[in-house]
């Protein structure tokens, strides 16, 4: 089995894998972009994707919506990471060897209160284009003086030491990620699952209300929206696609509510119907 990932090994995507398929045999397929991941399972170079879909404090991740709903891909699962930042370089260095660090631009963002004194000491702040990556580029060219801002994990692969844990500034940062896949690996993937969640995308008739309409329904039946997300219709002036979470407690209702609200819809697709993952997991 292999699971397609955005990042290098060591990054968050991988921590998340590690979580959902515990104790599953599998091979990682590390991609350079999310556009690489969804490739990758389009030309049936993985079997599975593990896709970042939104962060609680940057909010969602846009674009990965546009790719899942034109991929045609089901969600199977989800989690929920807590989002842990370290300050990792070479053994044996210590804080005030540190001249620069490097890590993602959220990354560092999220780490600024910590980072502010560093960088008034004269410390280089550096953007890179993964965590773990640029754990990686630290430990094979034996950069002294040099840290990244990374997981554990990537620690751990790439035998760097930890200088600081925790350095986050919300300690509430928390990602939730999307196990993606092909229509076969859903379908065969439901068996033994509690189904109580399910991922929408719809399209509106441009009519005063008719958003109000569908939710009322929604609410008719008891469906809770955990969340509701529009994006426009490129070359449709104000028609939009939303995207909507719901949990349920009862199957059958939620089928029916689905029927009630077709009527009031262009468009209805589901991208996938899991059991939601409640639990939030520390990497």
């Amino acid at each position: 089995m292999k699971i397609a990932m955005q990042g290098v090994r060591g990054a968050f995507h991988e921590i998340a894998i590690r979580k959902y398929f515990k104790g599953e045999a599998y091979e990682t397929v590390p991609c350079a972009s999310f556009n690489e991941l969804f490739d990758a399972l389009r030309f049936q170079e993985a079997d599975y994707g593990m896709v970042a879909i939104e962060n609680s404090i940057v909010g969602s991740i846009l674009p990965n919506y546009t790719l899942l709903r034109e991929s045609g891909l089901r969600i199977l699962g989800e989690v929920y990471l807590r989002i842990k930042q370290h300050l990792l370089a070479l053994p044996d260095q210590t804080p005030d060897d540190i001249k620069k660090v490097y890590s993602h631009p959220m990354a560092l963002q999220q780490c600024r209160e910590f980072l502010t004194p560093m960088r008034r000491k004269g410390v280089q702040l550096v953007d890179s284009e993964d965590t773990a990556l640029s754990a990686k580029w630290i430990s094979e060219g034996n950069m002294k003086g040099v840290a990244a801002i990374a997981s554990r994990l990537a620690a751990k692969l790439y035998n760097l030491d930890i200088l600081a844990e925790n350095i986050e500034t919300n300690k509430m940062n928390y990602t939730r990620f999307l196990i993606v896949s092909h229509e076969e690996n859903y379908q065969s993937h439901l068996n033994g699952q509690q189904i109580n969640k399910a991922s929408l995308c719809f399209v509106l008739p441009h009519q005063q209300g008719r958003l109000s309409d569908v939710l009322s329904v929604l609410s008719f039946y008891k469906i809770n929206i955990t969340k509701i997300q529009s994006l426009p219709i490129v070359g449709q002036e104000w028609e939009y696609l939303f995207y909507v979470d719901v949990d349920f407690s009862g199957y059958e209702k939620y089928r029916q509510s689905l029927d009630a609200i077709r009527p009031l819809l262009s468009e209805l697709t589901i991208l996938g119907e899991y059991e939601k993952g409640g639990k939030v997991h520390e990497n």
